[in-house]
């Protein structure tokens, strides 16, 4: 019996070794060399096709591209389960796309759900598979030979493969996820992109530290000998994980690496290389497949119509037409891509984002990094798509599918807190709101919609009353709501409230416009009319003064700081990625100088302006970006908690004072004071409090298509011409009656 147990012991032992070795492992042993390699995706010249059992057929790629976040969770939680997934596929799908983009390895619930939903699916969505190199790997010591660089690289990739094969355990993974990974997915996978928006520091780094390296010469992937030492290490990785797909599996897909304008292959005016740091070039013609390859390559790009617009200096592309007439760079740097390459190239990643605040202004255009309405982001999605359609792309990924509350963006990013960003709904940064499904607060609807219907509003909601008007406040993860309600409101009577949060500084009066209020003021609501209304700040409390005066004007914030209590209220502006004399870098160019021995300075734009309409989607005449709306008497206000300096709503904390710390703090209060009044005889206004209380982690949300889904929705699945439904005024045919899908709470 002693025998028997040692035995089987032994045999489990040997069992989970061999268990562990090829499922917890990249370990692989080609038992059958003689089998074939097979692909059911491959290149054909700039084409990528696809047999689907019938024969070869060209394909292109109509994608979407999905993150890992949702509300309340960060993306690293890969807190998305399995139900969501299947109902996002099935809207995906209904929309038009084929085919969905990932970035990084996921939970095993996206892959369980892409396998449910595409097993025995005479119509499946397709998969382009990312394999993620980290923030720190980027950003370090580190050059791309690195064992912790290279060698990390190729093990991710192989897991990736092994994924998507359903052979394979992880535990612990480092920014990925874990579990148990076994459904097959890859009758569905066309291909993977390798890394990342490439850092170019790291590139041109590797470049100088390995330079005259030579060349590589793989099995599968190679490089010319023009390539560079960057360059030579994706051929090597590349290399490795066809290699190991080929031996393992048997099959081959699609490979491309990740790329975008900062590194792409072009040269430029070594003007426009000083300014725009555009000093480092990756490009993918200098690596190259080889007879073993039977699918093929294709070229990544992430191309924005905003960003970085090298072309409008360079007086060759200045002044480029498309066939419309109207100058489009977007268009003309899309084309110049496909010219260079020879295999097809995908644009993996375009689109604009739906938010309030905006980071860069399409010079052309008006495809802007934000500030643009739902159906603006879907109109400019539908012409972005025109440009690298008939520019000779085999494919586009719009980005992306879902709105992010974690995610963060350079114009507003020292405002808030970045460790509670999954918390609340930052409308002012712009990088929240790409998405084209919003998660708005409320596990069913929003607790007020600023639309001129006052059926929310209850008399437990008015914290206030003066001079024959009562005032009402509510809130939520996204944004304050405010009510005045009195015989006098409308249009044509302006009206002023004054905000208290902070008691460090404020004033009791202002001098333009000319009002005063019973306890000092931080921030002065000012109503009049539809086309005038806007947010002020006391200067002492504005923090694009304290945190990027010197961008925009060349002024120290911290000398001649303004007095705590100062009567001067100004508008709140948020600065741009677009200089104030775009004239100078092209002037430049034609002289050959270094633009960065002038001076310039940031442009900045009034974002505190308030924009009338109705706010709430369920009505047709909805706009996304509206701030306030009359109704019969009464008027609904509602305002993004950045706009009022609130760093962390979800635990109520708001901006310290600038000059004590010399920079943003943030410090917790638990009240705030609000009042109404027309500043008439010089009566000061009185302020009630509002009691505050955070959220916590505890946030509730319900899924809600935006406007953008729907004109998608009509180029891709209804067949409405795009040129048609970018030059309309407002989208016709989405029925956001419909739009709200599903509620939840984290």
């Amino acid at each position: 019996m002693k025998k028997f147990i040692i035995a089987a012991a032994c045999l489990f032992a040997l069992a989970a070794c061999a268990a562990f070795t090829v499922f917890g492992t990249s370990v692989s042993i080609d038992l059958d060399p003689s089998k074939p390699v097979t692909a059911w995706v491959r290149q054909e010249g700039r084409a990528i096709q696809i047999d689907r059992g019938d024969g070869w057929e060209d394909f292109e790629i109509r994608g979407v591209d999905m993150g890992a976040g949702i509300p309340g969770h960060f993306a690293t939680d890969y807190a998305i389960d399995k139900e969501t997934y299947l109902r996002w596929f099935q809207q995906v799908k209904d929309m038009g796309a084929n085919t969905i983009r990932v970035y990084i390895l996921l939970g095993t619930d996206f892959y369980e759900a892409f396998y449910e939903f595409n097993k025995d699916n005479p119509d499946p969505l397709y998969l382009i598979h990312g394999v993620w190199i980290d923030d720190y790997a980027q950003n370090s010591h580190m050059d791309a030979y690195d064992p912790a660089y290279l060698g990390r690289f190729k093990e991710d990739a192989r897991t990736v493969v092994d994924v998507i094969h359903g052979q394979r355990w992880i535990e612990l993974g480092r920014l990925s996820g874990t579990g148990m990974y076994t459904k097959d997915i890859s009758p569905w996978v066309l291909g993977y992109i390798l890394g990342v928006e490439w850092e170019a520091p790291t590139v041109i780094y590797t470049d100088r530290t390995h330079e005259g390296m030579g060349t590589y010469h793989g099995s599968y992937v190679s490089s010319t000998s023009e390539a560079s030492a960057f360059e030579i290490m994706l051929a090597q990785v590349g290399d490795d994980l066809m290699g190991y797909e080929s031996k393992r599996y048997k099959q081959q897909r699609l490979l491309a690496f990740s790329n975008w304008p900062t590194t792409d292959p072009m040269s430029y005016p070594l003007p426009l290389q000083l300014f725009f740091e555009k000093y480092s070039q990756v490009d993918v013609e200098n690596i190259v497949a080889e007879e073993t390859v039977v699918s093929g390559m294709f070229a990544s790009y992430h191309v924005y119509p905003y960003y970085p617009d090298y072309l409008q200096y360079l007086p060759e592309y200045a002044n480029a037409v498309d066939d419309t007439g109207q100058v489009n760079t977007y268009r003309a740097y899309l084309e110049t891509l496909v010219a260079h390459h020879s295999v097809p190239v995908v644009i993996s990643e375009f689109g604009v984002p739906s938010s309030r605040g905006r980071a860069q202004v399409d010079a052309n255009t008006g495809r802007n990094q934000g500030g643009m309405s739902e159906d603006d982001q879907g109109r400019a999605i539908v012409r972005s798509y025109v440009d690298i359609m008939a520019s000779g792309c085999a494919g586009s990924v719009i980005f992306t599918w879902q709105d992010e509350w974690f995610k963060r963006t350079w114009n507003t990013m020292a405002n808030v807190d970045l460790l509670k960003t999954p918390y609340w709904s930052d409308y002012q940064t712009n990088e929240q709101y790409f998405g084209l499904l919003s998660f708005d607060p409320g596990t069913e609807r929003s607790v007020s919609y600023a639309d001129g219907d006052d059926e929310e509003w209850t008399d437990a909601d008015v914290i206030g009353e003066a001079d024959g008007r009562t005032l009402s406040m509510k809130y939520d993860e996204k944004f304050v709501y405010l009510m005045v309600r009195g015989s006098d409101v409308g249009p044509g009577t302006p009206l002023y409230l004054p905000v208290d949060t902070t008691q460090k500084t404020g004033a009791t009066a202002s001098a333009d416009p000319v009002v005063s209020f019973e306890r000092a003021a931080d921030f002065l609501i000012v109503l009049d009319g539809e086309d005038e209304s806007r947010v002020l700040v006391q200067e002492r409390y504005e923090v694009m003064r304290a945190m990027a005066l010197r961008t925009t004007t060349g002024e120290d914030p911290y000398e001649n700081i303004p007095a705590k209590d100062t009567t001067r209220f100004k508008h709140i502006d948020l600065v741009l990625q677009t200089i104030t004399e775009t004239q100078a870098i092209a002037d430049a160019v034609a002289n050959q100088k270094n633009a960065i021995a002038d001076n310039f300075y940031f442009e900045s734009y009034e974002t505190g302006k308030l924009v009338y309409g109705d706010a709430n989607p369920a009505h047709e005449n909805f706009d996304s970006m509206a701030d306030f709306c009359y109704g019969d008497g009464f008027v609904e206000i509602k305002l993004p908690w950045q706009l009022l300096n609130f760093s962390n709503p979800s635990e109520m904390q708001i901006h310290d004072d600038y000059y004590e710390h010399y920079g943003v703090e943030n410090m917790k209060i638990d009240r705030m004071y609000v009042g109404v009044g027309d500043g008439a005889d010089g009566q000061a206004i009185p302020l009630f409090e509002k009691p505050l209380k955070g959220w916590g982690t505890k946030v509730t949300y319900h899924e809600r298509l935006k406007e953008s889904y729907y004109i998608v929705q009509r180029m891709w699945a209804e067949g409405v011409p795009a040129e048609e439904l970018w030059r309309e005024d407002a989208a016709t045919g989405g029925e956001t009656t419909d739009a709200v899908v599903a509620g939840g709470t984290s």
